[in-house]
């Protein structure tokens, strides 16, 4: 082929180049910055911590609500198999609760990954009960999504302020 018979020029081609070229830009753009973005923001990468942050807040939720079947069922993910009691969890979470009282609010601050991997073996949810000056930290298994209080570990957080 010589340029004498070189194909005519189809600009149709060429803005469908250019076109997928700016798709692909602003995908990487938007990946990055949705994955930034969780995780300045406190809700891990990609905001992957999101769905225990959810979990965590249907729990005190129920507690708030004083129905604490549905409360015990979260914290065990629907395994009441586990050695704790519903009456135990009633107390812990009553006369024994971290705030010493009826939880009447909450309020989620912060979240972060814990264990080992990219995305953790858990996460850490701070968050503060009755608009105390302390967060309480409760932990989110990522296998089977159970929960547990005490947190293994504290977050360092300026708004929780602990000083446990």
């Amino acid at each position: 082929m010589t340029l004498i018979d070189a194909p005519p020029y189809d600009p149709r081609r060429d803005n469908l180049k250019r076109n997928i070229l700016i798709g692909v830009g602003v995908f990487i753009v938007l990946a990055i910055a949705l994955g930034m973005g969780g995780f300045v923001l406190g809700h891990g990468w990609f905001f992957s911590n999101l769905p225990a942050e959810h979990q965590v807040n249907r729990f005190l939720d129920a507690l708030q609500a004083k129905n604490y079947p549905a409360a015990y069922s979260i914290y065990t993910n629907g395994h009441p198999d586990t050695g704790y009691p519903l009456q135990r969890f009633t107390e812990d979470w009553t006369t024994m609760s971290p705030v010493k009282a009826p939880i009447v609010s909450h309020h989620i601050e912060i979240s972060k990954t814990d264990g080992s991997g990219t995305f953790g073996t858990g996460i850490i949810v701070a968050t503060h009960l009755n608009q105390a000056s302390t967060c309480v930290f409760i932990y989110v298994n990522r296998a089977d999504h159970t929960l547990t209080w005490p947190a293994p570990h504290e977050i360092v957080y300026d708004k929780c302020n602990n000083l446990q």
